[in-house]
Order: C-alpha cells, then sequence, then structure tokens
C-alpha cells in the first residue's frame, strides 16, 4: 500500500510539471507571437505611409504541404512540447497521456519500442538519440513514429528511406537534419557548412522520407548566451536551408531547447521544445 501511494504521488508530480512546463511553453510562444505580430503592423504602417500601389492578390494555387505539415503543424503555431521520457517508466508516460499529452521522445530505440507496444497507438513518437544503421529497421517498424530528429548523413536517411519505403509506403516518415552548432567532437551532427547541401540531398534521393526540419543540442553551460548561440546558430541555418530548398524558412522546423534552455529556445524560433528531467524528473544512469 505505502508503495501503490508512493507511486501515486509521483504520477501526481509528474503531470503536475507537465502541466507547469506547458504554460510556460504556452506563454513563451505567445510572447513570439506578439513580438511577431508587433514587427509586423510596423512593416504593414511603414508600406501605408510610402503610399505604395496596392498590391494585386495572387491567384489561387494548389496547396503544397509544407515540411511542418508532416509534424502536424503549421507556421504561427505554438512550439511543440515534446516529453522526454527516457530511462522512465512506461507508467509516467501513461499518466501524462492521461492528462491530454501527445507528443512523447525517446533516445534510444529499445525503449521507445517497448514503448510503443505497451502505450496507445495515437502517442507522436519522436527519436531524439543518436540513431545507428543496424537500429534503423526496428525503430521504423514504429506505425505512430512521428519524426526521427537526428539524421546526420546521407547514409543514415538513405538506410531510412529503404527502410521507411518497405514498412510505411504511403506515408512518409518525417526526419530533421541534425546540427552539431556547438562543433562539440561528444555531439553528432553534420557541421553548420554541410546543413543546405545535406538537405538537398535527402530531398532529392529520399521519397519516403519527409524532411521536415533542423535539430541541434544547445551547449550547456551556466551562461545562458552559449545555448542562445547554438539556436541562432540553428536559425541561420535553416535560411540557408530554406534557400537550397526553394523553401519559406518559416516553414521548416527547429527542434531545439531541453529542461534548462526551453524558453530561451522559443524566443530564438524553436518550433518543438524536448523537455525530460523538469517533467519527469532527475533521470539515474543507465
Amino acid at each position: 500500500a505505502h508503495q501503490s501511494m508512493a507511486d501515486d504521488g509521483t504520477l501526481q508530480a509528474v503531470v503536475a510539471s507537465l502541466q507547469s512546463v506547458r504554460t510556460r511553453v504556452e506563454a513563451a510562444s505567445t510572447q513570439v507571437t506578439a513580438v511577431n505580430e508587433l514587427a509586423a503592423c510596423s512593416i504593414a504602417a511603414e508600406a501605408s505611409s510610402a503610399a505604395a500601389p496596392a498590391i494585386q492578390p495572387a491567384p489561387e494555387v494548389a496547396r503544397v504541404p509544407t515540411p511542418l505539415a508532416c509534424l502536424g503543424s503549421k507556421p504561427g503555431d505554438g512550439a511543440t512540447l515534446i516529453a522526454v521520457s527516457k530511462l522512465k517508466p512506461s507508467s509516467y508516460v501513461r499518466a501524462a497521456y492521461e492528462a491530454g499529452h501527445r507528443h512523447f521522445g525517446e533516445n534510444y530505440v529499445q525503449e521507445l519500442v517497448a514503448k510503443a507496444r505497451e502505450l496507445p497507438g495515437d502517442i507522436a513518437w519522436h527519436f531524439i538519440g543518436h540513431l545507428q544503421t543496424n537500429k534503423v529497421k526496428e525503430l521504423v517498424s514504429v506505425p505512430n513514429l512521428l519524426c526521427v530528429h537526428t539524421v546526420d548523413s546521407l547514409k543514415l536517411a538513405a538506410e531510412l528511406q529503404k527502410r521507411a519505403a518497405q514498412v510505411r509506403p504511403s506515408r512518409p516518415l518525417a526526419v530533421m537534419v541534425q546540427v552539431n552548432t556547438s562543433a562539440e567532437e561528444s555531439k553528432s551532427g553534420c557541421t553548420s557548412t554541410d546543413v543546405a547541401a545535406l538537405c538537398v540531398e535527402i530531398e532529392e534521393a529520399c521519397p519516403a522520407l519527409a524532411l521536415s526540419g533542423l535539430m541541434c543540442i544547445g551547449k550547456y553551460s551556466a551562461d545562458d548566451g552559449c545555448a542562445e548561440a547554438d539556436f541562432e546558430t540553428l536559425a541561420q541555418c535553416r535560411q540557408a536551408a530554406a534557400r537550397a530548398l526553394e523553401l519559406e524558412p518559416g516553414t521548416l522546423a527547429l527542434s531545439m531547447g531541453m529542461s534548462h534552455d526551453f524558453e530561451a529556445a522559443i524566443r530564438a524560433g524553436a518550433t518543438h521544445v524536448r523537455v525530460g528531467s523538469t517533467i519527469f524528473g532527475a533521470r539515474k544512469p543507465k
């Protein structure tokens, strides 16, 4: 009974932490939207005062799905909170699910596969850890895998393409290119100078994949400015990738920001933040 009570208390704490983080994500997203709207109004006012001739509306064209659409989002939506349940039991995920949350992330293939089998099928799973090619087949077998955030080479993209084409031929698998914005040897990711070329290669060679955006892990430091520099770098990489892909930058996702810096990431333009320990508690080493 004592164990059950402790478990109930822990699950209640998870839900309370989740709701707190969701509130903070929504507040930061609202703040960014307000700033963007103010800037848009200012630009419109300047254009109006210049007495420029009225611009005729463009003829109606067929809507092309944006990369963000593959993630269930659209430009202008608030940031999506991915609750990262790495090394935490399925009961924690279920408690968050029952509180209305649907986007969850895992760092290890076996853990994601096992939890996906146990938990409801309408969870949207995000894989956010380093992915080896020999684990791709197992990962892609998860029917409700929404996105792989950590594609850092054409070799890995080609393996994902091969498996996704076999398992889910009518549903492209969303992927993001991971960028090592801090140039740390301990981190995976392509270099910022290689991003645009890799994005184009994936777009051209991997029809079973839906290139949806870019991802980075900000440099962890007591100085918030370190991580913010990484976020700015990723935003610049998105500009370069968008030019190469002939897309509007805002249609590509930015997956950045974790427990200690997600609000700074949202201010820098994050569309997806990955929060674990602030929701589920500190992790024991694996």
